[in-house]
């Protein structure tokens, strides 16, 4: 169902004949609710109070019930992965996967990601190593990556951004040359695969998010793949206090098991995928259709790859092409009810403490990457109408750009996530 929307009242004296569609120069918002990045998908409310019924009437809430067992399979088969482990989350994910795979010392991290791949290596102990991304697909940049090997160095974690694989093979190869084990955060990745293999069995181990933003979510959560068998029987001890018996343990473990509730969410929600992915596919490619010829605005990757679950639709803005900087686009489209977010922003090396122990590293394509991308709202929570609507927000503000720049100067009004 179209999200209702209102008509922009008359265009204040100093605007032009485009302006009057505005919200950040006098009019009223086009969307009367707001539009997210990553509203949750839903799917069957039946089928998931169906599964909670199951696991109430049953007694069993935690601790490796039938739905978790359930996803764990499912999971498997969708990945191709030997092992799928469930766990609470994927920053938890992210922990006890370099605990069961041993890292020590410094981990490499690219600066481009959201900052919980960092500090899930801080949290325990670790020292993430920021490198910089490639240009084109901003995920890590091996050779980038190699530069900053030092002796203390046991291995490198890569990022799927927004379901772009990373080059695992480039990767793979360079650190099997130093020694070192490669992780990757594949939180964006489910159902995206690397020449023709699904994400999931790169690596010693593939960590996949489950979050309510994600397209498939299960409320919070995560899962863990590999393909290594005294790996997975290391998580499955890690998750689980260190655990190997009834009573006894072997090492120090946490409490990263997933709960009945966020499996029949997971289960729901994998039900509902190929509908969602339809749906993401489907926004993508009108948003390239309708952004086509804007200056300075590009929307990254490509809705037709079939690798592509399409839950992010991403646009580089350009300010010398465009007239304006992401941010003065961020802003208007705030004022018009629609949510886009920087994603990154900034790189993890400026944010703390990062930031304060290394204030002279400097990563180019990181901090130009930071200050050009922007995220805009897709998912099963909008339709057709609304894509084509903030399209044309977009097309305004450039064809605007001087008026906005000259009120955004004059108000002072530049970060809309302050």
């Amino acid at each position: 169902m179209a999200r209702p929307t209102v008509t922009p009242a008359d265009a204040p004296t100093f605007a032009g004949p485009r302006a009057r569609q505005l919200a950040l120069l006098g009019g009223r918002p086009r969307f009367a609710e707001p539009l997210h990045v990553g509203r949750p998908n839903i799917g069957d409310r039946s089928a998931l109070y169906a599964r909670l019924d199951t696991a109430l009437d049953a007694r069993w809430l935690t601790n490796g019930g039938p739905l978790v067992t359930e996803l764990e399979d499912r999971l498997r088969s969708l990945t191709g992965a030997r092992h799928a482990l469930a766990v609470t989350n994927a920053t938890v994910g992210l922990e006890i996967a370099a605990r069961a795979a041993g890292l020590t010392g410094e981990v490499i991290v690219p600066a481009f990601t959201f900052v919980a791949t960092a500090h899930a290596m801080r949290w325990i102990g670790l020292e993430p190593v920021f490198c910089d991304v490639d240009p084109v697909t901003l995920t890590i940049d091996p050779d980038d990556a190699e530069r900053r090997i030092t002796p203390r160095t046991s291995g490198i974690v890569g990022v799927h951004v927004w379901g772009q694989p990373c080059a695992t093979v480039a990767l793979e190869s360079m650190a099997a040359r130093h020694g070192l084990t490669v992780l990757y955060d594949a939180a964006h990745a489910l159902a995206c695969s690397v020449d023709g293999r699904p994400v999931g069995t790169a690596g010693a181990a593939e960590v996949f998010s489950f979050h309510a933003t994600k397209f498939v979510n299960a409320f919070e959560g995560g899962a863990i793949s590999t393909d290594d068998d005294d790996l997975a029987a290391r998580v499955q001890r890690l998750r689980n206090f260190g655990f190997v018996g009834y009573d006894q343990t072997a090492e120090v473990g946490t409490n990263g098991k997933m709960h009945e509730a966020s499996a029949a969410m997971a289960l729901t929600s994998l039900d509902a995928m190929p509908e969602i992915v339809a749906t993401n596919l489907a926004h993508a490619r009108r948003y390239r259709a309708a952004l086509a010829g804007i200056p300075g605005i590009t929307l990254l990757g490509s809705p037709d790859a079939p690798t592509n679950n399409g839950q992010y639709v991403v646009i580089r803005v350009e300010e010398h092409a465009a007239g304006i900087d992401r941010d003065a686009l961020q802003a208007v489209l705030a004022a018009e009810n629609v949510l886009a977010r920087r994603y990154f922003h900034p790189g993890c090396h400026r944010l703390e403490p990062y930031r304060t122990e290394r204030p002279d590293l400097l990563l180019p394509v990181t901090e130009l990457a930071s200050r050009e991308v922007l995220s805009l709202p897709t998912g099963t929570a909008l339709d057709a109408d609304d894509v084509d609507a903030v399209a044309e927000l977009v097309r305004t503000a450039v064809e605007q750009a001087g008026l906005v720049r000259a009120h955004l100067d004059a108000t002072g009004r530049r970060d809309a996530d302050a």
